[in-house]
């Protein structure tokens, strides 16, 4: 018996506290006029005219609008809305773009991102969700960060709130239109992985990330990448005028607000994740970032490699995977270990792990699955390419 989609009921009246206005002030994110609106009594979203749906706690953990175009391009080639992505998903997003931009002083990579992440839904045997229904995990063979992610972000789904959709003049930065019923399908693209040839174009990205993490002394771990970007006061997953490998400090044109207080930054940070108050919170990182006061090395390598965008035409990968040709159980619930999912469940047990579809010999983690959807049509879709926003180029792929 498939599970029950929730979609429209699922939604209810905006909870929204003094508190987390007042956060929202501080990082900086209502500070434009009219940059958010605050529903009233409405008990389902109904955007005024220029605005979209978010979340508090999804912009407390790096989303801004204009959105960034890799963001716009995982919506896309996943098939998905933004509210379709759990809180801790969205800060594995903005944890990669930084960790590649501040930390690789690359361009968000399209290949490495399949060799690190997939998805599953997120829901149980009887009830899939449309609010969080799809998580964000790391490979169960993929030797990533530790990021610490809470094991549940209680009562996120109830403070949504309106974002006003601002753009450069530039469909890239549009987020897609809001659409609270819409149903969520198991494509072809969440489970992609790199071919051979984005696996050997991004080995050095890959040995770079595994020295950062094995450092003696300069070990970098996933709480000091969120603690950076929440220091700099850039939010990872909107749209900006520079990379964060040309950071300029507190001149940047791209900062939200001016800098965190302490307790407010350790404050923020152990709310997104699962540090306690006895954890400390660091208060650097053991390795500099690259900035602008840290430039990358010269002839250092420009790797473009983006999801593609919805103005590049159709793509294979989105095809909607039916229920008789799926390699997995289609549903995932949170497991304990944060390192293996993404998941922001409320209230759901967790499953036995599933076989990850990864290759064989490798060690597995608890990432689990429920049960499967509605048997769309399988599509077929067409075409491949790349939008590369720093370049301003379109790049067809083979």
């Amino acid at each position: 018996m498939a599970a029950v989609d929730l979609g429209a009921a699922e939604w209810e009246r905006s909870k929204i506290s003094t508190q987390d206005i007042n956060m929202l002030k501080k990082l900086g994110i209502s500070k434009k006029p009219k940059a958010l609106c605050f529903p009233s009594e409405e008990s389902y979203p109904t955007p005024p005219m220029g605005y979209r749906v978010s979340f508090v706690d999804h912009l407390i953990r790096g989303l801004s609008a204009p959105i960034h175009p890799f963001l716009r391009g995982l919506l896309f080639i996943y098939g998905l809305q933004l509210h379709h992505l759990t809180p801790n998903s969205i800060l594995h997003i903005s944890i990669f773009i930084t960790l590649c931009e501040a930390f690789l002083g690359v361009q968000p990579n399209w290949a490495l991102w399949k060799r690190i992440f997939f998805c599953r839904r997120n829901g149980s045997p009887n009830v899939a969700y449309n609010i969080g229904g799809v998580v964000i995990s790391v490979r169960p063979t993929v030797d990533y960060f530790d990021v610490k992610l809470p094991d549940s972000v209680q009562g996120w789904r109830k403070k949504w709130l309106y974002i006003q959709e601002e753009n450069h003049g530039c469909a890239e930065d549009n987020i897609p239109p809001f659409d609270g019923a819409e149903k969520i399908f198991r494509r072809r693209s969440w489970d992609a992985e790199a071919t051979e040839e984005e696996r050997a174009s991004t080995e050095t990205l890959m040995a770079r990330i595994h020295e950062l993490q094995n450092t003696h002394g300069k070990e970098l771990s996933g709480v000091q990448i969120t603690a950076y970007f929440l220091r700099t006061r850039v939010q990872p997953l909107q749209a900006r005028k520079y990379p964060l490998w040309k950071y300029a400090g507190d001149e940047d044109v791209d900062r939200l607000s001016v800098n965190l207080e302490v307790k407010d930054l350790e404050k923020l940070v152990r709310k997104i994740s699962s540090l306690s108050k006895k954890d400390a919170v660091p208060s650097s990182c053991r390795v500099t970032p690259f900035s602008a006061a840290n430039p990358l090395p010269e002839n250092h390598p420009d790797l473009v490699s983006l999801p593609p965008l919805p103005e590049g035409g159709e793509v294979e990968e989105r095809a909607i995977v039916t229920d008789d040709n799926q390699e997995a159980p289609s549903f995932v619930n949170e497991p304990v270990d944060s390192r293996k999912s993404a998941g922001s469940s409320e209230g759901t047990a967790a499953l036995s792990p599933p076989p990850a579809v990864s290759p064989k010999g490798k060690r597995k983690r608890n990432d689990v699955e429920d049960s499967a959807l509605p048997k769309p049509k399988k599509l077929i879709l067409h075409a491949k390419a790349t939008y590369d926003p720093y370049l301003n180029l379109i790049t067809v792929s083979p």
